[in-house]
């Protein structure tokens, strides 16, 4: 059982009637989960609601892993190919998507922290338990446990 790739699906949980980004994971779980036609556009109503309610950019077929955290969802964008492993933290402003000259996007590993107004762009891999500082833009990958920070981003 490693704590990093192991989901805790706790993080995700609504902890009382007004808590936006974990309503949001729960429209895009529950969507995903839905067989019948009623229940899915039920959820992506819902998705909708908390995606305007959040300001967050998330559509309903991202690969997100379990135990996503969001503290402020405001402003996230994520393309809907990227891959996003369990246990993320990811803050407000936060965009992880292409760039022109590429139709890839990004693969981020297991627990990763992404601070906020960071931009993770491109065919880039981020590797387990990297740490992503406030405003970096990454155009490149960060091997796993390593922290980068700045435009361009850079590793510590």
């Amino acid at each position: 059982m490693s704590i990093l790739t192991d989901p805790d699906w706790s993080r995700e949980t609504p902890t009382r009637f007004w808590d936006p980004s974990r309503r949001l994971l729960r429209s895009i779980r529950k969507w995903q989960s839905a067989r019948g036609g009623l229940a899915r556009r039920w959820w992506v109503l819902q998705h909708r609601l908390w995606s305007v309610v959040t300001g967050a950019d998330i559509p309903v077929t991202c690969q997100i892993g379990g135990g996503l955290l969001m503290p402020h969802p405001n402003g996230i964008v994520i393309h809907p190919d990227a891959r996003i492993g369990p246990n993320c933290l990811i803050f407000q402003q936060v965009t992880i998507g292409l760039v022109a000259s590429t139709p890839e996007a990004p693969q981020i590993g297991a627990g990763v922290d992404i601070g906020a107004g960071a931009r993770v762009l491109g065919a880039v891999t981020i590797g387990d338990g990297a740490r992503i500082g406030a405003n970096a833009v990454v155009l490149r990958d960060v091997p796993a446990g390593r922290v980068a920070v700045g435009i361009p981003a850079r590793l510590l």
